[in-house]
């Protein structure tokens, strides 16, 4: 997480590298919550993609909220298949850092998931994140319906007033129908289990989310 990254422009797809076709492998099981990393996951389960920094800890926030059912870090937005760390730190793949969330809409709404999203970085500094340079760390929410394309949009409205009110700028998170997402590598899933001391930088705003009348997504 440290010195890479310093690209902060969003690569051409011309100019990307080109990946390879085999898919990076990952554990079957989620460290913390025993649970299927990588599917197939039960009946009735959503899932997420939010992107909002470096993902070790990011995936943490995600993992700890009641009612997600398994989580995963990986690359997501941009253009090459099955990128690498190294690449997509390179700024030449398009992609974000990008937590998977896999929840249980009876025990956790896609709105709380926002309100973790949003408070959990910075929406207002474009291609960074603290000294976390770069368009892999940019923010971003993929979503997989067109219900959470909406709520998406509404929460950013709500957040964005609760924003100006503190004095912070303009949000400048992607909002876009989820692509294909690429695992990280296995030493990337539920880092901070496996290194408890390892990077982990608070870029939060300290300005709360509302979520209530206008934010709840609707089937």
């Amino acid at each position: 997480m440290f010195g890479f990254g310093r690209k902060t422009t969003m690569v051409d797809a011309a100019e990307a590298l080109p990946g390879r076709s085999t898919r990076i492998r990952v554990p079957d099981r989620h460290v913390v919550l025993d649970a299927p990393l990588d599917g197939p996951y039960p009946d009735g389960l959503e899932v997420a993609y939010f992107a909002l920094g470096c993902f070790w800890g990011a995936e943490k926030s995600f993992w700890q909220t009641p009612g997600v059912y398994s989580t995963s870090v990986g690359y997501q937005g941009g253009y090459t298949p099955n990128p690498t760390y190294e690449e997509t730190c390179s700024g030449l793949t398009g992609h974000a850092e990008t937590v998977r969330v896999v929840f249980d809409p009876a025990k956790v709404s896609y709105d709380s998931l926002l309100s973790v999203f949003w408070e959990g970085h910075d929406p207002t500094q474009g291609n960074r994140q603290g000294n976390d340079l770069g368009s892999q760390y940019r923010s971003a929410v993929f979503t997989t319906s067109d219900a959470q394309q909406a709520a998406a949009g509404r929460s950013r409205d709500t957040y964005q007033a609760a924003l100006t009110r503190e004095g912070f700028g303009a949000i400048t998170t992607e909002i876009t129908p989820a692509g294909e997402f690429y695992p990280a590598e296995e030493y990337h899933q539920q880092y901070l289990i496996k290194v408890p001391n390892g990077y982990c930088p608070d870029h939060g705003t300290g300005v709360s989310c509302p979520i209530g009348v206008g934010v709840r997504a609707q089937a």
